[in-house]
């Protein structure tokens, strides 16, 4: 599949959110295009489901995105919004989605505002069809109060872990505090990374011992390019436990791959930091 088929799968999975099943009619005659890919391309999307409340609705939409992979950063279902975000890859950048809803009698409305950045490119057409295909899964009565139920205790994150460099976690993570620093435990949490790099140091904490891979400031970089934070951002792994052996083998410079879980951030004071859990080497 081709990136731009992918990207506009992506939108569209992000506009995914609105509905009933039997009213894939309703939500293509909905769907809107605004924007341009140089400003930003803003689709949008609405449809209404019978016998469901607004929070309800909500939790439904919560449990799709989940499984499809997107981060909800934050949700109050009673008040009938949220808001997801489709995460970054190696050539994707990441755009936010927000979903709203509205009930009137029995009849609940749902929106979706998927906010792509600027050069970002998505087919129209492909992003319709993604979005009325979730919102085929979205039901009202009995069925909706139990899909909401699951949708409401759905774990975040999983899947299988995030490969890529330590450095390159390291420098995204410094311009998503640039940001908005509140929104960086939302987005990892539950996650897993297998991450390569070089150790800086391997230092006992507490019963357990810390890896803490080596992260260049932005002045020892080769190629920088513009628009990076100015700012560190360090990064650790807590190594599982029955690693011992192998942590007091590391010595400072060696080159090491490591699986592990998110589990905090400081951003601020300087520099960030993040912590990764339950860590074992990738052999």
């Amino acid at each position: 599949m081709g990136f731009d088929m992918r990207l506009a799968l992506v939108g569209a999975t992000a506009l995914l959110l609105t509905a009933a099943p039997a009213a894939a009619s309703t939500c293509e005659a909905s769907f809107a295009k605004k924007g341009n890919p140089l400003s930003g391309l803003k689709f949008t999307a609405m449809q209404s489901v019978a016998d469901i409340s607004t929070p309800n609705a909500i939790n439904q939409l919560r449990g799709i995105v989940l499984a499809k992979g997107y981060d909800v950063l934050a949700i109050e279902a009673e008040a009938g919004s949220m808001l997801i975000e489709q995460p970054q890859t190696a050539n994707r950048r990441s755009f936010q989605i927000i979903a709203s809803a509205t009930t009137e009698g029995k009849i609940t409305t749902v929106q979706l505002q998927a906010n792509l950045r600027g050069g970002q490119f998505a087919k129209e057409e492909g992003v319709k069809t993604e979005i009325c295909g979730v919102l085929s899964q979205m039901r009202g009565g009995k069925a909706g109060v139990a899909a909401a139920s699951q949708g409401r205790n759905a774990a975040a994150g999983g899947g299988a872990p995030i490969v890529m460099s330590a450095q390159l976690l390291a420098q995204r993570l410094s311009q998503e505090r640039d940001k908005n620093e509140d929104a960086v435990p939302l987005r990892y949490k539950g996650k897993s990374f297998t991450l390569s790099g070089t150790v800086d140091y391997v230092k006992k904490d507490g019963d357990e011992y810390r890896v803490a891979f080596k992260i260049l400031e932005r002045h020892e970089m080769v190629i920088k390019l513009p628009g990076e934070s100015q700012f560190k951002t360090e990064i650790s792994c807590m190594l599982a436990k029955g690693q011992s052996v192998y942590a007091l083998t590391l010595k400072p410079k060696a080159n090491v791959k490591l699986t592990g879980t998110y589990s905090n951030y400081r951003g601020y004071p300087f520099p960030s930091v993040m912590w990764l859990d339950n860590c074992r080497p990738v052999k």
